[in-house]
This record gives structure tokens, C-alpha cells and sequence, in this order.
């Protein structure tokens, strides 16, 4: 009589482990999101008057402040990539000037950025274009929301290439070796080799630059950029109603850094890899 093999505990172990790890996590934090859309469908059913009038008054500046954050935010990640290894250049002059640029930039605050790109900088370019006698140059006007974008990039690609710099820098000297003994130039190894390992390692504090980014784009009202701030104080102005405008402007803020901060999280365990 044939008996029946007895299973290995340790692999029932591992079938256990191998499905605990395929079963898919539901991130608990999505609940937050749902109180907060939640709380705004509620006021705006309870008292349409005013919190619906808000929301129809709020909505182009939501999508102007989605529009600022996302243009700007790519322009960071460029410029910033470019200041970040200029910064762990050899070439002491385009060291120099990069560092010059990281420690001025980071000592001003952003609010103070936003409003030389807006004012000082057109006047500038204007007088230069009367001294060389361009009426290109001297009539020069520029868009808000343009300028905004301009001073939002500068400002934050000073700390974002301090980011990529300490990401770089993460990756063991030993992958930059191995990849110019493989015949690799400088900038293929770090395209190839240092920079997506950098990138998964830096995608947090990117993720969390791009929150902030997202919060910051709030001082563009300072400059008559209609977005969702200055489009909430264009309301109270008009209506006096305090309270519900701000607690409707503070409602649609967190619910878009709460969104972002769940794509960020999403991102993350997308790209996350055992080291």
C-alpha cells in the first residue's frame, strides 16, 4: 500500500508568503480622499448658497493652478537635472557657476522670485531693448501666468538639482567604472547606468517637491495670475463672504495634494525595487 507523501512545511510556507505577497494592498489613505469629496458634495447640497456659487466662481482658477503646477514641475525636472550635474562636474568653472546659482536662488524666498520675474525683469529687458534701440525689446509685455511659471522653475530647479545631486552621488562609484570599462562615454554611463538607478532612489523627495510645488503655486496671485487663490479673494471681495470662500479654497487644496499625494505613493510602489 502506496502511503501518501507528507507536504513540506517549510514550502506550504513559502505558497503561503508567495500569496500573501500577490494579495493587493488597498491604500487606507484613499478614505481621507473620499471624507474630503465627501464634506464638499455635502455643503454644496446642504447650502448651494454659497458654496455652490464658490465652486462655479473657483473653477477656471482651479485648472489655471493645475496647469501652473504641471508646466512647472516638468520645467523643474529639467532644469534641475541639468544644475544637479553641473554641480559633480570636473569643470570647476561650471561647478562654480551652478553652486552660485543653488545658494542664491534657495537664500531668496519664492514669493520675492515670483514678483522680480513679474516686474523687474520686463522692465529690464525693456530697458535693454531702448539702449540698443530694439522695439522688440523695448515694448516688451509680458503674460503673468508665463512669468509665474518662470519664477516657480528657477526657484524650485535650485532644490530639486540638490535632489538629483544627492541621488547621483547614492549610487555606488563602483557602476561608473564598470560602465566606462565597458567602453561607455561619461554621458552614456550616466544615462544608462547612474541615472534610472537615481531616479528610482529620488522619487519620494521629488514626489514631495511636487506637493509643495503644488501649495506654493498659491503666491502666483501676488502677480494678477487668476488662479485659485486670487480667484477666491476676487470673491470675498466682491460678496464679503469670508469664511465659506476660504473653507471652500482650503477644501479643493487639500483635496488635490491629498490626489497628488496618493499618485506619488502609487508611483513609488510602482518603481520600488529590493536593494
Amino acid at each position: 500500500m502506496s502511503s501518501s507523501p507528507i507536504p513540506d512545511s517549510s514550502s506550504a510556507t513559502l505558497t503561503m508568503t508567495d500569496r500573501t505577497k500577490k494579495k493587493p494592498s488597498i491604500d487606507r489613505w484613499w478614505g481621507l480622499v473620499a471624507v474630503v469629496v465627501a464634506l464638499i458634495l455635502v455643503l454644496n447640497f446642504a447650502e448651494p448658497d454659497p458654496y455652490n456659487r464658490i465652486l462655479v466662481f473657483l473653477k477656471d482658477g482651479i485648472w489655471v493652478t493645475v496647469k501652473i503646477t504641471l508646466v512647472s514641475f516638468v520645467l523643474v525636472l529639467v532644469l534641475g537635472l541639468l544644475v544637479g550635474l553641473a554641480r559633480l562636474s570636473k569643470n570647476t568653472i561650471l561647478r562654480g557657476i551652478a553652486t552660485v546659482y543653488v545658494e542664491v536662488i534657495r537664500g531668496i524666498p519664492m514669493m520675492v522670485q515670483i514678483i522680480f520675474w513679474y516686474f523687474a525683469s520686463p522692465a529690464i529687458i525693456q530697458e535693454l531693448g531702448a539702449s540698443l534701440n530694439n522695439p522688440a525689446l523695448s515694448n516688451f509685455r509680458p503674460d503673468g501666468t508665463t512669468m509665474a511659471i518662470f519664477g516657480l522653475t528657477f526657484g524650485y530647479a535650485a532644490y530639486m538639482s540638490e535632489v538629483y545631486r544627492a541621488g547621483i552621488q547614492s549610487i555606488s562609484r563602483g557602476q561608473m567604472e564598470a560602465a566606462r570599462s565597458l567602453g561607455m562615454t561619461y554621458f552614456q554611463a550616466m544615462r544608462y547606468v547612474i541615472l534610472p538607478q537615481a531616479v528610482r532612489v529620488i522619487l519620494p523627495p521629488v514626489g514631495n517637491e511636487f506637493i509643495t510645488l503644488l501649495k506654493d503655486t498659491a503666491l502666483v496671485s501676488a502677480v494678477a495670475v487668476p488662479d485659485l487663490t486670487r480667484r477666491g479673494r476676487e470673491f470675498m471681495s466682491s460678496t464679503f463672504i469670508i469664511i465659506e470662500t476660504w473653507v471652500m479654497v482650503a477644501l479643493i487644496y487639500l483635496i488635490m495634494t491629498l490626489l497628488a499625494t496618493r499618485l506619488v505613493s502609487w508611483v513609488e510602489k510602482r518603481s520600488k525595487f529590493e536593494r
